[in-house]
């Protein structure tokens, strides 16, 4: 309840903040927050050059061709080495722009970059565990979640927007009460948001005494083995746009 209580908190107050910033901008304010956000972008972008150095290449080497599927976020959707072949029938093919140890925060800020600018019909958006992992709050990953699918709709307003749960790791067991209330907040905030969807992956993940499944995950107990992948696969695939079926034979 108190958790309910507070994601409806939240909510309000955001909505609330977007009204009076749309209709009653304070300039003051609204500069000093386009500069904070101009100085965490610039960070971000310096933190990560590599990452978004390599996948400037790729797009000069074959710019995806808009209406396909994006997957945005940290190693876990990196490391999903065949993520385009797992998903080949999608129409308009997917395009994996992981990268590894990134949070929500950083999805939010390189939201034009990694997102918009393929003009996707769909994204698949995981992250979030690193973010608790460096201490922010439940609340503040639903604040970023926020920002990066406001960023999203400023410039896609039919874009799907889909949240994959955030996983329960081994490693990270301790976070398991701060990731089910993350887990519960964003599935609240999408199901006021229009086209969008919660995809739980963090059930199918627990085994039957309620603690992660070991053999879903690497040695280092955070990364996960193919059979994780193919247990991931399972869950999304129905979530995806399917290929239009073959016109119907006339009769003679």
């Amino acid at each position: 309840m108190k958790t309910a209580l507070a994601a409806i908190a939240l909510l309000a107050a955001a909505l609330a903040a977007h009204a009076q910033s749309s209709f009653f901008p304070q300039e003051s304010e609204t500069a000093a927050a386009e500069a904070a956000a101009a100085r965490d972008y610039l960070a971000a972008k310096d933190r990560w050059h590599n990452e978004l150095a390599a996948f400037a290449r790729a797009d000069q080497e074959r710019f995806p061709a808009p209406g396909g599927v994006v997957f945005v976020g940290s190693s876990t959707v990196r490391m999903w080495t065949r993520l385009q072949q797992d998903f080949a029938r999608v129409p308009g093919g997917v395009i994996n722009r992981g990268f590894g140890g990134s949070t929500l925060q950083d999805c939010s800020l390189f939201a034009r970059d990694l997102v918009v600018r393929y003009k996707p019909r769909q994204v698949m958006v995981y992250a979030g565990d690193n973010d608790l992992a460096e201490g922010r709050t439940p609340l503040q990953v639903l604040d970023s979640f926020a920002r990066f699918a406001n960023a999203v709709r400023a410039e896609l307003p039919d874009a799907r927007i889909s949240f994959i749960s955030v996983k329960p790791s081994p490693s990270r067991e301790q976070l398991m009460p701060q990731i089910r209330e993350t887990n519960h907040v964003i599935s609240a905030y999408l199901n006021l948001l229009p086209n969008s969807e919660f995809i739980d992956i963090y059930t199918p993940m627990l085994g039957a005494d309620g603690r992660p499944r070991m053999e879903l995950f690497r040695g280092d107990r955070l990364h996960m083995t193919d059979e994780g992948y193919r247990l991931w696969h399972s869950v999304i695939a129905p979530h995806l746009p399917v290929p239009p079926a073959p016109p119907t034979a006339s009769l003679p």
